[in-house]
C-alpha cells in the first residue's frame, strides 16, 4: 500500500549555517505576529540571508523591521504594512516563509482556522503568481493539510505551479518528537532524529519511532501515550497558555530551522533532508509529509515512507481518511471560489 524506499540518512540541520555566503532574499508574510516576530529575528541572524522583507497587515510592521534592523548582522531589513504592499514585499523573493493567519485558542483544532486562514494563503499566492512565482514557499499557516493544496491550486490556475518549490512546514512535529523521546530515553534531544510522516494535525501526524536515530527502545505500554503527545502537542501549548496564544516560539524555531535547510540546499550543499508536507505520489493521497531531499530546485527527491512497523502502519492507515478530507477541502476552496467553503 505504501512506498517502500531505502531509508536515507537524515540531516536535520539543527544549527544555522555559518557559511560566509550571503546571497538570498527572504520574505516573511505575517512578520508582526506571535510566530512571525521571533521567526524574523532568527532569519535576521542567518548569514545566508541578504535581504529580509517583513510583511504583515498590522500597521506597526515597519516598526518590527526597524527593531530588527538594529541587530549587528549584514542583512538588510524592510517593513511592509497592509495588503496594498504585499506585492512589493514579495517582489523577487527567493524564499517566502508564511506564518500569517489567526492562531488557535483553547478548544479549537487547526481545522477550525480554515475559514479565515484559507483566504490569507489564497491572497498571498495570488499575489506571488506575479511577484515571485519561482520562489520557494514555506507554509506554516494552519491548517497546513489544507493550506498547501490551496497554494498549489492557486499556482496551477495561473499556470505557475512548480510543486517542487511549495512546502508545508511540519518540522515542529519532528522537533517535538525528538524532544519527547530524548526526555523519555535519557538522550540529548539535539542528537535525536525521529522522522514524522502523514500530515500536520491530530491523527494525521505519524511519528516513526522505529526509525529514530540513535535507535531507542520505547516500552510498548508507553508507545500510545508518546504518539498521542506528539499528535496533540499543539493543544498542550494552547491549553497551557490559557487563551493567550498557541505554539509561537517553538514554531518560530522550527520554521527558521526549515528555512535554513532550504537556504543551505540552495547554496549547493549536498544531502540536506527534512520532513515536509508536499505534493506527493508516494501514497494514495496527493499531499503527504515525508522526508524529502532538498536541492537548488527545491525537492530533489521524495524519500517516501520507507520501512515502518505494524504499529506505524496502522497509525498511517488511520491518518489517510482525515488527510483525504483535509486535502479535498483545500482544493475545493480554490476551485469553487467559495470563501465560506465548509
Amino acid at each position: 500500500m505504501f512506498s517502500r524506499i531505502v531509508r536515507p540518512t537524515l540531516n536535520t540541520a539543527r544549527k544555522f549555517s555559518t557559511s560566509q555566503q550571503n546571497n538570498y532574499r527572504v520574505t516573511v508574510c505575517g512578520a508582526a505576529g506571535g510566530i512571525g516576530q521571533p521567526l524574523s529575528l532568527l532569519l535576521k541572524l542567518n548569514p545566508l540571508v541578504t535581504e529580509l522583507n517583513c510583511y504583515d497587515i498590522a500597521p506597526f510592521t515597519p516598526g518590527v523591521a526597524c527593531d530588527l534592523s538594529h541587530i549587528e548582522t549584514a542583512s538588510k531589513v524592510k517593513g511592509f504594512a497592509g495588503q496594498e504592499s504585499l506585492k512589493d514585499a514579495l517582489s523577487n523573493a527567493e524564499v517566502v516563509v508564511i506564518p500569517a493567519g489567526v492562531p488557535r485558542k483553547p478548544g479549537m483544532t487547526r481545522d477550525d482556522l480554515f475559514g479565515s486562514n484559507a483566504n490569507v494563503v489564497k491572497t498571498i499566492f495570488e499575489c506571488a503568481t506575479e511577484a515571485c512565482p519561482d520562489a520557494i514557499f514555506c507554509i506554516i499557516t494552519n491548517p497546513v493539510n489544507s493550506c498547501v493544496p490551496i497554494a498549489c491550486e492557486v499556482m496551477k490556475k495561473a499556470n505557475k505551479l512548480n510543486p517542487r518549490r511549495i512546502f508545508g512546514v511540519s518540522t515542529l512535529d519532528i522537533v517535538r518528537a525528538n524532544t519527547f523521546v530524548g526526555e523519555m530515553c535519557g538522550v540529548n534531544p539535539k542528537e535525536m532524529n525521529v522522522p514524522v510522516i502523514g500530515g500536520h494535525s491530530g491523527i494525521t501526524i505519524v511519528p516513526l519511532f522505529s526509525r529514530a536515530t540513535p535507535k531507542v527502545s520505547i516500552p510498548k505500554d508507553k508507545l500510545d501515550a508518546l504518539t498521542k503527545r506528539v499528535q496533540e502537542a499543539g493543544t498542550e501549548v494552547v491549553n497551557a497558555k490559557a487563551g493567550h496564544g498557541s505554539a509561537t516560539l517553538s514554531m518560530a524555531y522550527s520554521g527558521a530551522r526549515f528555512a535554513n535547510s532550504i537556504l543551505r540546499a540552495l547554496t549547493g550543499e549536498q544531502d540536506v533532508t527534512e520532513c515536509a508536507y508536499v505534493m506527493s505520489d508516494v501514497t494514495e493521497v496527493e499531499y503527504f509529509a515525508s522526508p524529502v531531499k532538498l536541492g537548488k530546485c527545491g525537492i530533489e527527491q521524495n524519500c517516501g515512507v520507507g520501512d515502518i512497523n505494524e504499529y506505524e502502519e496502522n497509525k498511517l492507515c488511520e491518518a489517510m481518511e482525515q488527510l483525504k478530507k483535509d486535502i479535498k477541502k483545500g482544493i475545493e476552496f480554490v476551485q469553487k471560489g467559495d470563501k465560506k467553503c465548509k
